[in-house]
């Protein structure tokens, strides 16, 4: 070894002795030039990364607001509705009744208030169904068929996305109509059949085939299924109720399930129910319950045969004819959590209590009460503390509920009949992350394997599309990103505006900055990271009121036979003005902050004929001096100082 790869070897950054380190970043700030200077980073807000569908939300509220403007030719409300169907084709019924954990996710709350991103999504769905805007015209034909098992929000959504890429798919239904708990599970006056009807309509438009009142493993066999198509999605739900795990409850014929109840009332077979009722839950099915129990009242001298329990059983139906005066029902909704830890959403609390339904936390079934005829006549209770999901009985607080019917609204499974075989053993189905079966050709999305959310659902039907489409192209199923949502696609957007990239001729040089094949300046991490509200710049944003959809609350007294819709949707100006709220979490909104405090002019923005969503601003770098100004101001945390991180 030579002297100088001797010294080399044995060079030390720090001597013996040494107490002191280099402060980098004050040179940093105290130097005439840094290697330091902004990165444009794109990062998935937290609105999104809340959202069980993975809408896009911050996009389409930019096309709302009037930042991301249509192409020539298109309204802006059609522009926004493509944006969100490109997640979720019911933007009218999840603007009415999903629970919004993106609007909790929302880091405007640490400012003032949550978007009303639910408010905004009903406006432009309801715009589309009034202007009969179809959904995207399918790809060209791939020659593969999909049997999809279930038209519930799963199996439409997977439907849809399936056919928008070219797939022929069948959607395999046993009720006599589709929709699956969207109808069947939710009161109309929740969401209205008219704009159910149209948003179901736009999807069997694409060419989607339909064979209703048929169940596989009764009517058709599951080996001519598999026999017939090229792939099989069970999207069939969890349609059968929890039975409450005491005593006495399944032989008891006045005890009966939630969904049972409002599949029969959604029916249209059910007119009337008893004059006292227990609903045991606390989510919003057992709220749905008892809000159409007080709805549809009770009948003082009803015939034994017309026993509201007869119908959820499947023995008859009520004759609407044949019913007289309804009176009032008294309802009591019990709850293992406090009635403040309830899972149903907190408006749907409030609007149970002012229709006058009695609401008790804390409290546990422990058994139910019997007449001397075998029938229901209340529950035996305590109080109860939760250790995580498991009740802990209160010794000493017994007490007893009294009820002509109980209802036990406490969680759902699937109804396996013809089915076994795919039984998981705890009545559901199993799958990996990518929604694919241990059997070959089968996936299920939706209730079948985890019950939550209508949203849950169709953002599974987004998912599980994604991977039939490309086991039909019999390549391998990708793995799911760690933020999986529809994400915001730079490429796209430029594509859309004639403003993409040119070829790369694959061939080495230097100067790429001055090149027009690449994308200068930007990184994608919004598969990666969500960004917090610590990570803006919340000064740059001022206290402003939510523009709030008008609710129509009912009082105790005019609830009885009342199924007016209960929320009116925002107008025009509204919804721009609530999509203005939006802080653009993760993406350049166009302020204007970066260049105006920039002390070097450094930050510039694009020519006007060259912008589009995410390239507003540049930077030129020989002017730069890495003094973070742009980052610090930047109220969305687009810009992040880039050293290679």
């Amino acid at each position: 070894m030579n002297a100088e790869s001797q010294a080399a070897r044995n060079f030390r950054r720090f001597q013996e002795g040494d107490k002191r380190w280099d402060e980098f970043q004050e040179k940093i700030f105290q130097a005439g030039w840094s290697h330091k200077c902004p990165t444009y980073v794109h990062r998935t807000p937290p609105c999104q990364g809340s959202c069980p569908s993975g809408h896009d939300i911050r996009g389409w509220l930019h096309v709302v607001r009037g930042m991301d403007k249509p192409v020539e030719g298109k309204e802006w409300q059609e522009y926004a509705f493509e944006r969100m169907v490109e997640a979720n084709p019911f933007p009218a019924a999840m603007g009415r009744v999903c629970p919004a954990p993106c609007e909790d996710g929302c880091n405007r709350n640490e400012v003032d208030d949550f978007v009303g991103i639910n408010a905004v999504e009903q406006f432009v769905g309801d715009w589309a169904i009034e202007h009969k805007i179809p959904l995207p015209k399918p790809a060209a034909d791939t020659g593969k068929r999909v049997a999809v098992v279930g038209g519930g929000p799963a199996g439409l959504s997977a439907a849809y996305q399936l056919r928008r890429r070219g797939h022929g798919v069948t959607i395999i239904e046993e009720h006599n109509a589709l929709g699956g708990m969207m109808r069947f599970g939710i009161p109309g006056y929740r969401t209205p059949r008219e704009m159910l009807d149209a948003e179901i309509d736009r999807i069997i438009d694409m060419g989607v085939e339909v064979r209703l009142n048929t169940r596989v493993g009764r009517d058709v066999t599951l080996e001519s299924v598999e026999q017939e198509f090229d792939a099989v999605l069970w999207a069939i739900g969890a349609q059968k109720g929890r039975p409450l795990p005491v005593k006495d409850w399944e032989e008891t014929p006045n005890c009966v399930s939630g969904v049972g109840f409002l599949d029969v009332f959604n029916k249209g077979k059910l007119q009337h129910t008893t004059k006292r009722m227990i609903v045991v839950g606390g989510g919003d099915t057992s709220i749905d319950v008892a809000s159409v129990a007080r709805r549809i009242g009770h009948i003082e001298h009803a015939h034994e045969k017309d026993r509201p329990e007869n119908v959820v059983w499947g023995f008859t139906a009520h004759d609407v004819a044949g019913t007289g005066a309804r009176q009032d029902v008294e309802v009591v909704l019990t709850s293992l959590f406090p009635v403040e830890g309830m899972t149903a959403a907190e408006r749907e609390r409030e609007d149970a209590l002012r229709e006058g339904i009695e609401i008790r936390g804390g409290v546990m079934p422990l058994a139910v009460l019997k007449d001397p005829e075998g029938r229901a006549k209340g529950l035996r209770m305590c109080e109860c503390e939760m250790d995580g999901t498991r009740p802990i009985p209160i010794e000493g607080t017994e007490f007893n509920l009294y009820a002509d019917m109980v209802v036990s609204a406490i969680g759902q499974m699937g109804a396996f009949d013809g089915l076994e075989e795919l039984n998981n053993g705890h009545g559901f189905m199993h799958t990996d992350k990518t929604y694919k079966m241990d059997r070959d050709g089968h996936f299920a999305a939706g209730d079948i394997i985890r019950p939550h959310l209508l949203t849950t659902a169709i953002g599974h039907g987004s998912i599980v599309a994604e991977s039939i489409d490309a086991y039909l192209a019999e390549g391998d199923i990708p793995k799911r990103p760690k933020v999986d949502v529809h994400h915001f696609n730079l490429l796209d957007e430029l594509r859309q505006r004639e403003l993409e990239p040119s070829e790369y001729g694959h061939v080495p040089m230097r100067g790429t900055n001055d090149e027009g094949f690449a994308v200068h300046n930007y990184e994608d991490r919004s598969d990666k990271q969500v960004i917090p509200h610590d990570e803006l710049f919340l000064g740059h944003f001022p206290a402003e009121a939510r523009n709030r959809r008008r609710e129509i609350h009912i009082d105790s007294d005019k609830v009885l036979g009342n199924f007016q819709e209960r929320t009116e949707g925002l107008d025009t100006d509204g919804a721009i003005d609530e999509a203005k709220r939006c802080m653009s979490c993760g993406m350049c909104f166009e302020c204007d902050n970066c260049v105006i405090f920039c002390p070097q002019d450094a930050v510039f923005r694009v020519k006007k004929n060259s912008r589009a969503v995410g390239r507003y601003v540049d930077t030129d770098y020989k002017k730069c001096i890495g003094c973070h100004i742009c980052m610090d101001v930047c109220p969305t945390g687009y810009i992040q100082m880039g050293l290679g991180e």
